[in-house]
């Protein structure tokens, strides 16, 4: 039996592979034996350990001294700890696109030391001793589809140079990992899946862009609500969860006038809070990320400029299925909401109205002559592919969980004000937005009208303070109309 030291302090070492992180296990031991707290969430996480999700716990046995196994990279993340002996471990990290592919570390493992692997680092084991056991814990449940990704490096690779304690030549190996390939032939394995919900939408398509444009697109799965309706509870069941490491919720119910009718309640209801409520459960479940698009509709917009501590205070049935969307989301442990405004991309937007409207304007055979635009609601635009943009970087960046604002930058203006831009750009022609209130706007409206926020633009420090600087929405704006207008 190893000499075990006890009574350690509880610490956690970073190694020079990232993620991997080496545990002092406090041990306490007397004439009967010992005892340990071998995983202790709340302290454990306390010192930097990743927040493990434990779905199954696995126990290695290795009858006789030199046992060997691996070299195993395996598709989540582990706690490893020794119950009986000890072992030689060496770990290579062999994860697609990390700064540390392809290194080493070693350690010996005892029942007073354990480690914390990141998924896509191999494994490898060594026993020391007769009759050693080493357990493991692990956040995803194995399954026929995860087997498929796990990834091999041979335990003899002159490249990585592990020194054994016992040479491999007097091991026992089991001919499959006799028989794994070299470093240089390794197929790294890939980071986990990520699902944009609402692909069809205008955030949606512009996600899709910039992840073909990054080279990320083969780690992508697209999917819109014909294909996949999140308010129903059976349509989880045609996905293997486990696959997934983030879900980009872009999907929403966005009429916020038919939304105050019956059956339209009822759908907005559906897509913007059951959805994302049953969304959030199962993302929680499966340790996903859960990225949800927010608005500036759950503030009732009686201040000036909107920051995450606002209390929510919707006013119609859309910004109160938003809100309570919101609230569901942040139940997930591992969520972002980014909450948005007047956002604008590729589809039926304001912007592109208003370049029609301004072609009418200007066509004196049309008869239109001026357009009516409200001047009491003010903010700024937000454009999807700078959304996008903010929504990778906080996924990249790992930033802490939370609400984050997400509008374009710059001046706070008025849906007139911008209309006008929009008309002068079109066809010089700004002098025909007639500025009105929105009650004069509505006045003779046939249906029901959502109440509007007054006031919609949402403070961006805590974005900036994540390392995020949204565009300024004018200077974006020109560009977006010099290719429509082109």
């Amino acid at each position: 039996m190893a000499d075990i030291e006890f009574e350690k302090r509880l610490s956690v070492t970073e190694t020079d592979i990232e993620g991997l992180k080496v545990v002092d296990l406090a041990v306490h031991g007397d004439s009967r034996g010992w005892f340990k707290e071998n995983w202790q969430r709340a302290k454990m996480c306390a010192l930097g350990i990743p927040d493990l999700r434990v779905v199954q716990n696995n126990i290695s046995y290795n009858d006789k001294k030199g046992a060997t196994r691996g070299i195993h990279a395996e598709p989540w993340d582990k706690f490893i700890s020794i119950a009986r002996g000890s072992v030689f471990g060496a770990w290579v990290d062999l994860r697609e696109g990390s700064a540390t592919y392809g290194r080493v570390y070693t350690t010996t493992l005892d029942p007073s030391k354990a480690i914390y692997v990141p998924r896509g680092v191999g494994n490898s084991f060594q026993a020391l001793e007769d009759r050693t056991a080493y357990t493991y814990l692990v956040d995803a449940h194995w399954s026929l589809e995860l087997k498929k990704t796990y990834t091999f490096v041979n335990l003899a690779d002159p490249q990585l140079g592990i020194e054994w304690p016992i040479p491999l030549s007097e091991a026992t190996i089991s001919e499959a990992d006799r028989h794994h390939p070299m470093l240089a032939d390794v197929v790294p394995m890939a980071p986990r899946r990520t699902l944009v919900t609402g692909c069809n939408g205008q955030l949606g398509r512009a996600v899709r862009t910039l992840a073909e444009e990054r080279g990320l697109l083969g780690a992508f799965d697209f999917c819109d609500i014909d294909t996949f309706d999140m308010s129903d509870p059976e349509a989880y069941g045609q996905y293997d969860w486990d696959l997934y490491g983030t879900v980009i919720n872009c999907g929403a119910y966005t009429a916020v006038d038919r939304a105050e009718t019956p059956e339209g309640r009822v759908a907005c209801w559906k897509a913007n809070a059951t959805g994302p409520a049953l969304l959030a459960r199962t993302c929680a479940e499966h340790g996903i990320t859960l990225v949800h698009v927010s608005s500036d509709y759950v503030f009732d917009g009686t201040r000036e400029l909107h920051d995450e501590s606002e209390p929510l205070s919707p006013l119609s049935v859309y910004g109160q299925s938003k809100a309570a969307g919101d609230l569901a989301v942040a139940g997930c442990p591992r969520h972002y909401v980014v909450r948005s405004s007047w956002v604008i991309g590729d589809g039926r937007n304001f912007v592109r109205t208003m370049c029609a409207l301004s072609d009418r304007a200007a066509d004196p055979a049309d008869g239109l002559g001026r357009v009516t635009v409200v001047d009491d609601q003010l903010g700024r635009l937000t454009f999807t592919r700078d959304m996008a943009a903010a929504i990778l970087h906080l996924l990249e960046a790992r930033a802490p969980w939370g609400t984050y604002d997400c509008t374009g930058s710059g001046a706070v203006r008025s849906w007139a004000d911008i209309a006008r831009a929009v008309f002068d750009a079109a066809n010089g022609n700004g002098d025909a937005v007639v500025p009105v209130s929105t009650a004069e706007y509505y006045a003779n409206a046939e249906g029901p009208v959502a109440p509007r926020p007054h006031f919609s633009a949402l403070d961006l420090s805590k974005l900036e303070s994540a390392g995020f600087h949204m565009p300024d929405w004018q200077e974006e704006l020109e560009e977006y109309l010099g290719k429509i207008l082109s």
